[in-house]
């Protein structure tokens, strides 16, 4: 029997068309399913709640509803993720039964369950807002790369930081490892209803990080150290690694 977690949770996976690197991304074919259908699956492998596919085009919403997952249309003029899976959250859930929105981006199709199922564990402390991800950083070019985002935190427990600053900057200084966030988020409900309300930030604008948004208004971001950075699919050659990734898996 699931835990009563289950179904407070509604698991999000925004889609977007528009790709400079890779059109039509959503619809890729990975292994005899379009890519946005990988990352569903994945989702729903985690057990963590109900998973919903959050789509701006009639061809993604059909694959996905062909695939047998809940899908709901939104605007395609979202600024961000966030704002397109708090629509979805309305139209999934007007009565406001939901707690807990995990946001699984939409070019994940290899994520694992574990990380999933990380990206929850900050949320059985209260004071948490938001949680996500990180794994340290262990190759030594890595730290200086400005699209390799870093985490800047206090370590809270022994696998666990809380948030301070993230940047594209190598921070922070001197010795000690640093940390490349991953970009898959937990909210509290009230926290995604709060940030969506608030405008850009100062800082969000300088680094082009939107999480700096939620820091910068007081919210509390709890991070989660994992082993590995599960594949983002951006370009063709990311494609056949995750097609690679995926190569056996039962469809």
């Amino acid at each position: 029997m699931r835990n009563t977690a289950f179904d407070k949770t509604l698991v999000l996976i925004p889609a977007r068309m528009a790709s400079t690197r890779l059109p039509g991304k959503p619809l890729a074919d990975i292994n005899g399913a379009p890519m946005i259908v990988q990352v569903a699956r994945r989702a729903r492998e985690a057990d963590v709640g109900r998973v919903m596919v959050a789509v701006d085009d009639q061809d993604v919403f059909n694959a996905v509803k062909a695939a047998g997952f809940d899908v709901v249309m939104t605007r395609a003029d979202h600024q961000s993720g966030s704002d397109r899976i708090h629509e979805a959250l309305v139209a999934a859930d007007p009565d406001g039964k939901v707690e807990y929105v995990v946001n699984i981006q939409g070019d994940l199709p290899t994520i694992e369950a574990s990380a999933v199922h990380a990206s929850l564990r900050p949320m059985q402390d209260p004071a948490v807002d938001i949680a996500t991800l990180t794994v340290e950083i262990d190759n030594e070019e890595d730290k200086v790369l400005p699209h390799i985002v870093k985490v800047v935190g206090s370590p809270i427990a022994e696998n666990r930081l809380r948030a301070l600053y993230f940047t594209r900057a190598t921070a922070p200084y001197g010795d000690g490892p640093l940390y490349h966030h991953i970009g898959l988020y937990t909210y509290r409900r009230a926290a995604l209803e709060r940030f969506v309300t608030l405008g850009p930030s100062v800082l969000e604008q300088r680094e082009k990080l939107e999480q700096l948004r939620a820091l910068e208004a007081g919210m509390r971001i709890d991070v989660e150290i994992v082993d590995s950075v599960p594949l983002g699919v951006d370009t063709p050659a990311d494609l056949e690694k995750a097609r690679a990734i995926l190569a056996g898996r039962p469809l």
